[in-house]
């Protein structure tokens, strides 16, 4: 029989003698920018996720424990506190002029984002080098240390618990994370060209980045909510009785007020008086510790506790503040009526000496005020103020103890959260503002402001302009107002509540279809009119005409 050798094409491959009956492998997924990227690379965006979460427990966990006790500082205010310490004069400037009173709540957002993001690139960077997340969760445990135990009422050692918890927090819920990404890597083999790990693995990221998130948020809310519960829990300020004053003042009276639609009312109500402070948070004081010292260059130094301080006799005055940064025409100034003791007697008892002629306010954040002794002495309203509106001075404005001195601005005299009055000499130390920018010394200018009509459109025919107008210390003696550029016609003001006081006023006026010019100013009780330049308020105060254009139809 002839032998016939066998075809090539029957011989067996290598392939099929391994497993005849495995399928054939997809063919790798290809596009036009070439061969698909591996699983690694595209799971780049849940290392960004886990990052991002991660650092958002952190936070949490800080204003978490912060709720727990006063003595536990809440590190993301903590360190926003010290970044305004260090933040140039401009930029603060710049926040107040475009963010307002809201420049705060501007910067808490910032820097929330600013953590998160840096999560984000951090989540991105532990997929290869996870000593590199320790290391910077570690970071961000000892900058929270180091700057929580400046904080009023916080303790060293639960300063270090809280910062330290907050870290480990972080890390090891990004480790966690990050495990369960590899996880979904490793069950589906490099080889077979998918791009994604298994849809259980996508899962068990999402529902544990999903719990992640939803901790961040609520131990947030959580302690923030019990922050504000322990400040009222304790410094009690809802259980204080104030004592009725030895020299009361009598309500505004229908002479001394004006009516007219869109005009500040003559006492600000304490939800619309402005806030502007360096503080991120309310500075929590426990009334069971706290106490004021009048120390420094003084014979007899003082220090009273609250109670020996709603002891002595109390006044009521009327006294408008307003803040230095305040523009021509904005609303951060305001009138209230205060309850306090005069300033000028505490100092008597004390006994400053000559060579103190500088009054410097501490509060219990560190913040600085200074300016003359000789303010106090030469006629001008000036408290150690308790009260406001007939209320016990409210958390926001000081509770429990301020300054309040009239015609001066509040940056060099208005000490919110007061805890010392230290005598010094006026050149020997320099209060907070100053270095920055600010001038040392800062008497109140006279300003007038148009309330209504705002700018823009308004009816013709008759119509009421109305304002305030400031010169505390001085008095207001004249508003006049001018249309067009014409001549400057005399506003009607109701009769003077106080020389500390703004005062209202209103003008009649015609108004014809058109663009028109609407100016204002004012003249204090010297007769002295306000200066027409306008300037900005650094260092000391803006001035100007407050003008607005209106669109008559």
């Amino acid at each position: 029989m002839d032998e016939h050798p066998m075809d090539e094409r029957q011989a067996p491959s290598p392939a099929e003698t391994e497993d005849a009956s495995a399928p054939p492998p997809p063919p790798a997924a290809e596009s036009d920018d070439g061969p698909a990227p591996s699983p690694a690379r595209r799971t780049g965006w849940m290392y960004a996720l886990a990052g991002v979460v991660s650092a958002g427990l952190a936070l949490g966990v800080s204003e978490l424990l912060s709720g727990f006790d006063l003595s536990t500082p809440s590190l993301v205010l903590a360190v926003g506190d010290a970044f305004i310490d260090v933040t140039p004069p401009f930029l603060k400037d710049w926040a107040i002029d475009v963010f307002g009173t809201n420049d705060k709540a501007v910067l808490i957002g910032g820097m929330v984002a600013v953590v998160l993001l840096l999560g984000a690139v951090l989540g991105v960077i532990a997929r290869q080098f996870i000593w590199a997340a320790a290391a910077a969760f570690a970071a961000f445990g000892v900058l929270g240390f180091w700057v929580g135990t400046d904080v009023p009422l916080a303790g060293t050692g639960l300063t270090a618990v809280s910062a330290a918890a907050s870290a480990a927090s972080g890390f090891f819920s990004l480790l966690g994370l990050r495990c369960l990404i590899e996880r979904g890597n490793r069950s589906e083999p490099e080889a077979t060209g998918f791009a994604a790990p298994p849809a259980s693995g996508r899962r068990a990221f999402l529902a544990a980045t999903a719990g992640a998130a939803a901790a961040a948020a609520g131990t947030a809310v959580l302690g923030r909510t019990w922050t504000e519960n322990s400040r009222i829990r304790v410094a009690t300020r809802e259980e204080v009785a104030l004592p009725g004053p030895s020299d009361p003042i009598p309500d505004p009276t229908d002479a001394q007020t004006a009516s007219a639609f869109g005009l500040s009312p003559l006492v600000t109500p304490i939800d619309r008086f402005y806030k502007i402070d360096t503080a991120l948070g309310i500075p929590t004081v426990d009334l069971d510790s706290w106490t004021l010292s009048l120390a420094g260059l003084v014979d007899r130094p003082l220090q009273l506790n609250y109670e020996q301080i709603l002891s002595q006799p109390l006044v009521e005055r009327y006294i408008t503040l307003a803040c230095v940064s305040n523009p021509v025409g904005g609303g951060l100034v305001g009138n209230a009526k205060w309850l306090g003791i005069p300033l000028r007697s505490l100092v008597e008892e004390a006994g400053v000496r000559p060579e103190g002629t500088q009054l410097i306010g501490r509060s219990v954040d560190g913040f600085t005020v200074g300016f003359p002794t000789a303010a106090l002495f030469d006629g001008r309203e000036a408290l150690l103020a308790v009260g406001m509106n007939g209320e016990t001075l409210p958390f926001k404005h000081g509770f429990p103890a301020r300054l309040v001195v009239s015609g001066l601005y509040g940056y060099v005299s208005a000490t919110k959260w007061l805890s010392e009055i230290e005598f010094a000499r006026w050149e020997d130390f320099d209060a907070y503002w100053v270095p920055r920018g600010w001038a040392k010394q800062a008497p109140i200018k006279t300003q007038s402001r148009i309330d209504f009509p705002r700018p823009g459109r308004m009816n013709a025919g008759p119509n009421t302009i109305a304002g305030v107008a400031w010169a505390q210390s001085r008095g207001v003696s004249r508003v006049e107002v001018s249309v067009n550029g014409e001549d400057w016609m005399e506003a009607e003001m109701p009769e003077e509540l106080s020389i500390d006081s703004w005062r209202q006023w209103k003008f009649e006026e015609n108004f014809s279809p058109g663009m028109h010019i609407i100016a204002v100013r004012a003249a204090d009780g010297t007769g002295q009119f306000q200066t027409a330049e306008r300037l900005p308020a650094r260092p000391d105060g803006a001035t100007g005409y407050h003008t607005i254009a209106v669109n008559v139809v």
